[in-house]
């Protein structure tokens, strides 16, 4: 594939520019000086930012957006072939790639192209290394899939060799990427609308993982299934993360304050590196920070840098964000749209202080709602109280099998109580009337469930 210096200060064209992903590759390219334009369904806050930096972006999908001039369209993958701005450029015969192709081609004109990757957690882990990475003044290049604080948004442009993502396995797009250096934080069953099982993600891990060359490095989660017959074909250096002296990176001396942030004492192949203090919530990131260690060493940089550069991580967004607080009850909104991911946030929520606990859950996908039916049902049901409201379908038509109710009906199975609300003013209208001083509220899910949130705080 073509270099991007290759193709500088030509017309790049973004079909879906205002996700989360394609507006930050957007954002990046134009900064750096190439003469980009994108359309998407609607407008939102992403393309009127996109918009003020002088980015051309059309409303709607039609073959007039897309200048005959335009060297290069990156489209994503929620664009079907039936699109009729891709099928006109199709026709123009002009270049095609999507967005994880692009991205791959972006790593090419870095020394270090640093790659995040697991089922759950890289959007934390992420935003971590990138504050140990600002801290260490090494100016990165960084794309992650959240709004971080620290940048104001989801990227920032440097002028390093150092450039930092996600790396996400979905439909194998990091199989695209080209790591120097790579993460991988756990390997679990998600996506299956389009893995079929486990041991197929399982494969594509190790495909991501043997794309990194022999002078790279890879940090690995020391707990994932048969990890040393995962590791044993690779090439690179490997360094193992865990909670025991097993791994090479490991924690001990643990506490956590009142607000559930992990203070504790980092090990390197039994030798004392530094105590670490997070200043954002969950036992879960006490692993996250430790893979960041691992590559902070790795690229030279000391663990006293990083613990203060981790001084201003708070949490990225949506990652048991605090948003505010209505009749003295808080409200806390998080991305959480796996078991596991519900499970995480469930034990943070057991050390944060509060009386009651109000779980408003909004699944995501059918595909996921279908073969996760049960496990959601258990861990929801550690919950004080459950609301599910409709399933958010994403990507996904409605196959008719499978619906938000059926894990409301499958929690009182277990004896649980839990209320089906389709309708967020109705769910805001129930949780004013029933919550208490000192309770806490959490809307969770990766669709839009949020408003629910805004909707409490803003009346």
């Amino acid at each position: 594939m073509t270099h991007l210096n290759s193709l500088y200060q030509k017309k790049i064209h973004f079909i879906g520019i205002g996700g989360i992903s394609m507006s930050g590759l957007a954002e990046i390219v134009h900064k750096k000086g190439f003469i980009v334009t994108g359309s998407d369904i609607k407008e939102s806050l992403t393309t009127k930012h996109l918009m003020s930096l002088g980015i051309s972006v059309h409303y709607g999908h039609s073959p007039e957006n897309v200048a005959d001039d335009t060297e290069l369209v990156v489209y994503t993958a929620a664009i079907s072939q039936d699109n009729p701005e891709l099928q006109a450029c199709i026709q123009k015969g002009l270049k095609l790639v999507t967005r994880s192709q692009f991205l791959g081609l972006m790593m090419k004109e870095y020394n270090y192209p640093i790659c995040i990757a697991g089922t759950h957690g890289k959007t934390t882990t992420t935003s971590m290394l990138s504050h140990g990475l600002l801290a260490a003044d090494l100016d990165p290049t960084i794309t992650v899939g959240g709004i971080l604080k620290t940048l104001n948004g989801n990227i920032r442009t440097g002028k390093s060799e150092y450039f930092l993502t996600e790396a996400c396995e979905y439909c194998d797009s990091f199989l695209d990427f080209f790591p120097k250096i790579g993460v991988i934080l756990n390997i679990e069953e998600d996506h299956l609308d389009y893995f079929k099982d486990i041991h197929q993600i399982r494969t594509s891990f190790q495909k991501f993982a043997a794309s990194i060359p022999s002078d790279g490095f890879l940090a690995i989660n020391a707990t994932i299934d048969e990890v040393k017959d995962f590791i044993r074909p690779l090439t690179c250096q490997v360094e193992t993360f865990g909670l025991d002296s097993s791994a090479d990176w490991y924690a001990d001396a643990i506490t956590f304050d009142d607000e559930a942030c992990a203070s504790f004492n980092v090990y390197y192949k039994g030798t004392l590196m530094e105590r670490i203090t997070l200043h954002s919530p969950g036992p879960h990131n006490i692993l996250n920070c430790l893979s960041v260690c691992s590559v902070c060493h790795f690229l030279g940089i000391k663990l006293d840098i990083l613990n203060r550069g981790l001084k201003a991580f708070t949490g990225a967004n949506q990652r048991f964000e605090i948003k505010g607080k209505f009749k003295d009850v808080t409200v806390v909104d998080d991305y959480a749209h796996h078991p596991t991911e519900i499970s995480a946030t469930l034990n943070i929520s057991k050390v944060y202080p509060h009386n009651e606990l109000y779980l408003v859950f909004q699944p995501h996908t059918y595909t996921r709602t279908k073969a996760f039916l049960n496990e959601f049902a258990t861990v929801l049901s550690d919950a004080d109280h459950v609301i599910i409201t409709d399933i958010y379908a994403a990507r996904e038509k409605n196959p008719g099998d499978i619906s938000a109710k059926d894990i409301a009906d499958k929690i009182h199975s277990l004896g649980k109580e839990a209320l089906y609300m389709p309708d967020f003013k109705e769910v805001a209208n129930y949780l004013s009337s029933h919550v208490s001083s000192g309770d806490l509220v959490i809307t969770m899910g990766a669709g839009n469930v949020n408003q629910i949130a805004d909707i409490l705080l803003n009346n």
